[in-house]
């Protein structure tokens, strides 16, 4: 007799939490991180940073713990950090944000998603409208808090949805329409127009806007454009980020979102509920990070779209077609004409072939059209730039 409720069950189930014989399912990305480690590859499969954030936040974090910023800090997030978040919409996008009712500090961008989900999804009847492909939490998040998952392709080469297939979508069944921008994994940017339509059907059919942009400080061609900024908006969104991304950071799991009061008390009800609160030392570091001059945002996607072009040139010099990224950490590229037209079973066998390990895109989608991204793979650019190039280099060898 099993000792998991068979409601949990049927969930974990539903959102591939589980595997057939009941235990935990491992992740794409757990088997290739054991893949990396038991072939010593190189690693281009997960996306975090191989280098250090900027020294001004480092030291801030040590200084904390050593001024005795161990203990619990407040619910909401430590009032520096949550002034620092309110000063920064205003400072990038002339978002007035209230601090003291507005804000919530979270276990990274992650927890502020499910906290969300958890907190406004009212019954099996709800729906989340998400583009797919989608980071891999979504779908998680969106079953544990019982709702139905509704996606909208995206299609190669650039990963924009099509505006008929969006509005279908969109019914008085949804209650939020989830927007990750930049994205991941396919690094697209969404043209305006995607954005003013993700808000007239929200406007329509009555829905809340939930957005993660824990990549906005790495958009390559244009300034990032929150969806909060758009006429209409701000009243309906509840905006996420974090700090893993802009400041090489992700092990200290500093997230927030913000929102209309209302909205946001709803999510603090489950949040306290969850983490209750965490990286006490980190918060004020983050807050120093957010106040870094402009010059760092700027210098940080100049940065990664010259490692995203050393990893591109390398790639092709392998043989794959590549999709260029306008922001974020991750590269899509078609292996079909390597033999990758599996692309699972091609990544599977690319850590002990070529000494490189990549994700599937099929690995965030739904099982039903994985066949529609069959052959394309994710690479992360977020390395240092001799990782890149030997990555490449192997690459080249294992195509020749």
């Amino acid at each position: 007799m099993s000792v998991i409720p068979g409601a949990w069950r049927r969930t974990a189930a539903g959102a591939g939490l589980l595997a057939a014989d009941g235990t935990v399912a491992p992740t794409i990305f757990a088997e290739m991180s054991a893949a990396a480690a038991r072939t010593g590859a190189i690693n281009l499969g997960q996306g975090f940073p191989d280098e250090d954030g900027p020294a001004e936040v480092l030291e801030a974090a040590r200084r904390a713990i050593a001024d005795g910023a161990n203990q619990y800090p407040p619910g909401r997030g430590v009032p520096d950090l949550l002034a620092a978040i309110s000063e920064h919409q205003h400072r990038f996008y002339g978002l007035d944000v209230d601090p003291g009712t507005e804000v919530i500090v979270t276990a990274g961008a992650t927890e502020a998603l499910t906290a969300t989900l958890l907190a406004l999804i009212d019954g099996p009847d709800d729906e989340v409208v998400v583009f797919e492909p989608y980071y891999d939490s979504y779908a998680a998040a969106v079953a544990l808090a019982g709702a139905r998952l509704r996606t909208v392709p995206l299609r190669a080469p650039d990963f924009q949805p099509d505006l008929e297939q969006l509005a279908a979508a969109v019914t008085d069944r949804t209650r939020i329409i989830l927007v990750n921008d930049p994205h991941n994994p396919t690094g697209a940017v969404f043209g305006r127009e995607v954005l003013v339509e993700v808000v007239r059907l929200a406007q329509q059919h009555d829905a809340v806007i939930v957005t993660d942009e824990v990549y906005e400080h790495l958009s390559f061609h244009s300034p990032h454009t929150p969806i909060a900024t758009l006429p209409d908006a701000a009243e309906r969104t509840l905006t996420i980020s974090s700090a893993g991304k802009t400041f090489s950071t992700t092990g200290w799991k500093i997230g927030w979102i913000h929102g209309p009061a209302a909205l946001i008390t709803a999510v603090l009800t489950v949040k306290q509920y969850l983490t209750y609160v965490n990286g006490s030392p980190f918060q004020p570091a983050i807050a120093v990070g957010l106040r870094l001059d402009d010059s760092y945002f700027s210098n940080a996607a100049t940065e990664l779209a010259r490692k995203h072009q050393i990893l591109g040139q390398g790639l092709r010099a392998a043989g794959f077609t590549v999709h260029p990224p306008r922001g974020g950490y991750f590269t899509v590229a078609d292996a079909t004409a390597l033999g990758g037209a599996d692309a699972a079973a091609f990544c599977r066998a690319l850590p002990e072939r070529a000494g490189v390990v990549a994700i599937p895109l099929s690995a965030f989608v739904s099982p039903e059209h994985r066949e529609d991204y069959a052959g394309l793979v994710r690479f992360a650019a977020c390395k240092r730039i001799d990782v890149l190039e030997e990555a490449a280099a192997r690459l080249t060898r294992y195509s020749a």
